[in-house]
């Protein structure tokens, strides 16, 4: 596919989203996204092998240094973001530094956190090489780390200076992951687009055999979305908020199960038929969206029953959700195919009686 440039619109912090195939090492494309003679590309040891020299070849005549750090959710912790520092501060790194986030949105999570702590904040630029990051995670500048008492407490919004999006990453990307990335780009159908998600049940065939074509399509309606929501409002004060669709059930599911059982796309998968089925309990929507929900992504692949999880225990969790305001339960949920709502005070009887039934059929 040539290569699509869009845009995310935020006046002098603006930045652009590069989608195409070769860009690691189109160096002439992205080298001025990257700030300052000091630089520090932060990757893991899957990707590093694969993608680091493309990325390295492109930083001649500056002083850079790498991060390789292990593979995994369980690796997003703050003890991980010390070593990015330690990192830093052996290249002494000034304020004019940039990182750059080689890999997933682990990587592109925590490394985007420690650019923006670093000296109060730094450049980054985000490669994203999954395609959950790519979809998602890579653009609009939210950073963060995990707790044990749950996902991404730790965070700040810090946005990148370009997002370079090379689709030829995903030919390495084991079958898992990729199928996990899909629940990302169901997500952007299911929460306000119902031509889009028609439009993934058409195709979800050739998604899944990762045709080209199709999945560079996909993604770049999803950051076409992405961008302009962000742009619309960057510190999720409002309408952000939808993009995390199927996320309060599905962080919860993530924690209880123990860091990298699930992956968060599957965990989001099954966040989502949860939101869209208390929907349904609550009369806001007709259970025939759910179960049409529940059929595309398990035509892509992905999990729709969720872990045995005592109810109690992932409704305690979910109070830890960030959306939540003043001790009430605040959700995503929707009115079916495309409209996803901002619902506050929602019952946590009516949440953990939905759960106990899901659980019995």
């Amino acid at each position: 596919m040539s290569t699509l440039e869009l845009n995310v619109a935020l006046g002098a912090r603006s930045y652009p989203i590069w989608i195409g195939t070769g860009l690691l090492g189109d160096t002439a494309r992205w080298r001025g996204s990257v700030r300052g003679r000091h630089v520090l590309v932060v990757t893991n040891d899957l990707v590093a092998p694969l993608y680091l020299q493309q990325v390295a070849d492109g930083l001649a005549g500056t002083e850079f240094s790498t991060l390789v750090l292990p593979d995994g959710e369980a690796h997003k912790t703050l003890d991980s973001v010390a070593r990015v520092f330690a990192a830093l501060a052996e290249l002494k790194a000034s304020r004019d530094a940039t990182i750059i986030a080689l890999g997933g949105g682990v990587i592109g999570d925590l490394a985007g956190f420690a650019a923006a702590c670093w000296m109060r904040g730094i450049a980054f630029v985000q490669m994203p090489t999954t395609l959950l990051a790519m979809v998602d995670s890579s653009v609009g500048g939210k950073t963060a780390v995990d707790l044990p008492q749950g996902k991404n407490l730790v965070g700040a919004f810090h946005q990148p200076r370009a997002v370079v999006i090379d689709t030829g990453t995903l030919e390495t990307l084991p079958q898992r992951e990729f199928r996990a990335g899909l629940a990302e780009v169901v997500k952007y159908g299911a929460l306000g687009d119902a031509e889009f998600f028609a439009w993934l049940e058409k195709h979800v065939h050739a998604l899944q055999a990762r045709d080209p074509r199709i999945v560079g399509e996909a993604i770049a309606a999803c950051c076409r979305h992405k961008a302009a929501i962000v742009a619309r409002d960057e510190t999720e004060q409002g309408e952000r908020a939808l993009l995390n669709f199927g996320h309060t059930f599905g962080h919860a599911l993530e924690t209880a199960a123990g860091y990298g059982t699930l992956l968060h796309g599957e965990a989001v998968a099954i966040g989502m038929l949860l939101a869209a089925r208390l929907s349904a309990r609550l009369q806001r929507a007709s259970a025939a969206d759910s179960q049409r929900l529940e059929a595309l992504l398990a035509r892509c692949g992905l999990p729709t029953r969720r872990p045995a999880i005592d109810p109690e225990h992932l409704v305690d969790l979910m109070r830890l959700d960030k959306k939540n305001l003043s001790g009430q339960l605040r959700l995503i949920l929707w009115r079916g195919v495309g409209h996803a709502e901002v619902v506050a005070d929602v019952d946590a009887a009516a949440i953990t009686q939905m759960l106990n039934t899901e659980a019995e059929q």
